[in-house]
């Protein structure tokens, strides 16, 4: 069993045992979260829903995103990540939540937000963590490396802890 794949059973587990669900928000890995939740048999009983926004506009449309701050932060920022992880709880209803924004390249890079850049939220509707990330690697690891820190916070924020790397 790969590492995600055990990630996602003992979120599974942990959620379970809280009789709680989660969503996911999603963007730079494009339903990866989800799936990988989601090839848990028995999911159905913790996954409430998953949210692909890929573009800004979904973002705004999908999880109520202010528009502005595309044009002030861009889309890979802490409070794009932050209205996502808001937006995905306030429309599913879901105790947890996780969205997630980057750069998985291999062009869209800038200086500021290189190739690898990816801004995480995670939330329960009371508390809301944020953490910026630098993976390294082509897309497909900048991806998997992503989901991979997506579940471990997860299943900190499941456990009561900050998710956040400390």
């Amino acid at each position: 069993m790969d590492s995600i794949t055990q990630l996602a059973e003992e979120l599974g587990s942990a959620l379970q045992r809280l009789g709680a669900q989660v969503s996911t928000a999603e963007s730079c890995t494009g339903g990866g979260i989800a799936e990988a939740i989601t090839r848990i048999a028995g999911s159905s009983a913790w996954f409430e829903a998953g949210y692909i926004t890929y573009s800004n506009t979904q973002k705004t449309a999908q999880l109520g995103v202010p528009a502005e701050l595309f044009t002030s932060v861009g889309a890979v920022s802490r409070e794009v990540v932050e209205a996502m992880v808001d937006g995905a709880h306030k429309r599913s209803g879901a105790r947890f939540t996780v969205a997630v924004s980057g750069v998985a390249g291999p062009g869209g890079g800038s200086p500021q937000k290189p190739v690898g850049t990816v801004w995480l939220a995670w939330g329960d509707g009371e508390r809301r963590f944020a953490e910026r990330c630098q993976f390294p690697g082509d897309r497909e690891a900048v991806r998997r490396h992503t989901v991979q820190r997506a579940l471990q916070g997860l299943l900190r924020l499941a456990a009561g802890e900050n998710p956040e790397r400390g």
